[in-house]
């Protein structure tokens, strides 16, 4: 094996073409990669040079380093919630490599400003009960049951209850932007 081949499972490649009702030949067509390479590779029957992967992962709007984590990341990824308390709020969170996610709970009249944890997030609050008002700088979102509302983690905001709530907050982990 040369330095510029890898070994994963490349099975995921059937599962790609297949969501997008595309064959072997299909595939073949798009990247300019041989139809029995990719047949082989999807059996993981040789390894690719990183030029054939890139060919292939840019057909599905994939970066090469996305198809690569995709290969070497085909089990599930197991944490255990942490308990913290934040301001008046109570959560439990888990973490991974991309996100956070923070399931809270808190009594009428609590208030949180600017939590941390904060890096360059997509911050998601969907409320499951209770009614919240998410003050942003030129805008309040007043949320009850089932609404939620999206916005970039590093603006300045605040949770505020206006009746015991129950909330859902998500840190996506935006993507290179470059």
């Amino acid at each position: 094996m040369t330095s510029r081949e890898l070994i994963c499972d490349f099975g995921i490649l059937r599962e790609l073409r297949r969501r997008e009702n595309m064959s072997i030949a299909d595939l073949s067509v798009r990247s300019g990669v041989a139809a029995s390479v990719i047949s082989k590779l999807e059996r993981n029957q040789n390894t690719a040079e990183m030029e054939t992967l890139y060919r292939i992962a840019r057909v599905f709007g994939l970066t090469l380093s996305d198809l690569i984590s995709l290969a070497e990341n085909r089990t599930s990824h197991r944490v255990t919630a942490e308990r913290y308390r934040s301001g008046d709020f109570e959560f439990d969170r888990v973490n991974y490599g991309n996100m956070r996610c923070m399931h809270a709970a808190a009594k009428k009249g609590a208030k949180l400003s600017t939590p941390e944890l904060h890096r360059d997030d997509y911050e998601l609050c969907w409320v499951l009960r209770g009614h919240l008002r998410v003050s942003l700088p030129n805008e309040s979102c007043d949320l009850t049951r089932g609404m939620s509302v999206q916005f970039d983690a590093l603006l300045p905001h605040t949770y505020e209850t206006l009746e015991d709530t129950e909330l859902i907050i998500v840190h996506l982990h935006k993507g290179k932007r470059f």
